[in-house]
């Protein structure tokens, strides 16, 4: 048996994905929409295990946080108090033969390797770069460019019926926004002591110049942010230690999701010109994704900036007084994940191609056969047991067998297969991830057990049904 991570391609995760009903491509019958996308039967129960399991880590089990889930629409005077209206695009220069628009920076990383910073240059010195390199459309490789100019990510929408500039509103770009609106109405209500965090799960929505990369970088997609308050800091190591704290809590998390942190993450520092306006400290943790390096999750040190800016647009009073009387204004350490890329980052771990040799009479002469099988850590898994009876056409297996399934679906994600020879509906369940297949087979209408097999090392035992319970509490806790 072997195995080569090398061999993960996009081609094969986006293949299957839709063969096994994790994504389909959204609108399909119409033709679909570029790059949005569906989750079927088994990428919804992906996502929800990431978000579950996230909100348990990141909040229940934390006495300093608390939950929220705010608006998606909000007033619009909460996007000019953030910066977004003024802050919020990306560099945008156009083909002139075939029209296509690009980000000029991401054209400039892309010939460069991302060896040089592009983003603190002037629009006139993008464009020069663009000519002088020589760089070339991705669609009809010419050498043809627009003036670069900046382009808000911002979905602009209308409230109510008329479509006039007093009715204009936003799909907010970020969820961070609705957790420091609500900081006064969480304060009042919840009477946390600092330091302490909000934490929400919610989506956003960025008008992508170009998204791609599968479901890296869509128009559409879920975050899981933290807000954390602390008090200003006398000292940068003041902030640092609770950046820190967020920082590991990140690595851990990346651990149980069966990241290899050691080899596929990279922590870089973002420098001035690059951070975000709010930042004063951005790491990005990067994933080597089969199409590339990319960011995976960021933390950032957002200061004070965003509680005072809403405070001095609103009006409202967003400070913070302590046990002695001391009235300030909290600064903030957000650690920001998306659902989406989580996932692909689980699917891309997960993936593994082993070559089976099957038996033969004569010496050398085995049939060399490829198993697929994602490796999900057990909790992650979309389905967690599948429960067969070997034959589908003898009524007293399949009636045992349906029984086993009744008694674990009340406990576990369970799925009931009779389809294809047992063979085939391992190697089905492979693909989903599965981690034990159960097999009802006739022995076990005679002695009360079945065949347990386990997905990583396809090694089989005999378990008593009446047994399950409790040996599944050992393996699935």
């Amino acid at each position: 048996m072997s195995n080569n991570k090398n061999d993960v391609t996009m081609d094969k995760i986006v293949s299957l994905c839709k063969r096994r009903g994790f994504i389909f491509s959204g609108s399909e019958i119409y033709g679909g929409l570029a790059n949005a996308w569906d989750y079927g039967p088994y990428g919804v129960e992906l996502k929800n295990n990431i978000k579950q399991r996230w909100w348990r880590k990141f909040v229940l089990e934390r006495e300093d946080m608390v939950g929220l889930d705010a608006a998606i629409i909000m007033n619009p005077e909460t996007w000019k108090a953030s910066g977004h209206l003024d802050n919020f695009s990306d560099p945008l220069v156009e083909c002139k033969k075939c029209n296509s628009r690009f980000r000029s920076d991401e054209l400039l990383r892309r010939a460069h390797l991302g060896k040089v910073q592009i983003l603190p240059l002037d629009h006139e010195l993008q464009r020069e770069l663009l000519i002088k390199e020589k760089i070339t459309c991705p669609i009809c490789n010419s050498v043809s460019w627009s003036e670069p100019r900046q382009f808000n990510l911002m979905f602009k929408t209308f409230i109510g019926p008329a479509e006039k500039s007093s009715n204009i509103a936003y799909l907010r770009p970020e969820t961070a926004q609705g957790i420091f609106v609500n900081f006064k109405n969480v304060m009042d209500t919840s009477r946390p002591k600092l330091p302490f965090g909000i934490g929400q799960i919610g989506k956003a929505f960025r008008n992508e110049i170009t998204p791609g990369n599968f479901v890296f970088r869509t128009r559409e997609f879920e975050q899981m942010e933290i807000e954390y308050f602390i008090a200003p800091p006398k000292k940068d190591k003041d902030w640092q230690a609770a950046f820190e704290m967020w920082r590991q809590e990140i690595i851990n998390w990346m651990k149980e999701l069966g990241l290899d942190v050691k080899h596929d993450i990279y922590e870089l520092n973002v420098p001035d010109g690059e951070r975000a306006h709010y930042s004063k400290k951005t790491i990005d943790f990067e994933y080597k994704f089969p199409f590339g390096q990319k960011e995976l999750y960021g933390l950032v040190y957002r200061t004070d900036y965003d509680l005072k800016q809403h405070a001095e647009f609103s009006g409202a009073d967003l400070s913070y007084t302590d046990d002695k009387g001391n009235k300030f204004t909290p600064h903030v350490i957000e650690p920001s994940l998306g659902v989406e890329r989580t996932l692909l980052a689980a699917l891309c771990a997960a993936y593994n191609e082993e070559n089976l040799t099957q038996p033969h009479p004569s010496p050398g002469q085995g049939k060399i056969e490829t198993r697929v099988v994602m490796k999900f850590p057990p909790w992650l898994a979309p389905v967690k047991i599948a429960v067969f009876p070997l034959l589908k056409n003898k009524p007293e297996l399949v009636k045992k067998a349906k029984a086993v399934f009744d008694l674990l679906k009340k406990d576990y994600a369970c799925e009931f297969d009779d389809n294809g020879n047992i063979g085939k509906r391992y190697r089905r369940q492979d693909e989903i991830g599965t981690p034990y297949c159960l097999t009802v087979d006739f022995d076990s209408l005679k002695n009360g057990d079945l065949t347990v097999r386990d997905r990583d090392t396809m090694k089989q035992e005999r378990v008593k049904i009446e047994k399950l319970g409790e040996w599944f509490r050992g393996k699935l806790k």
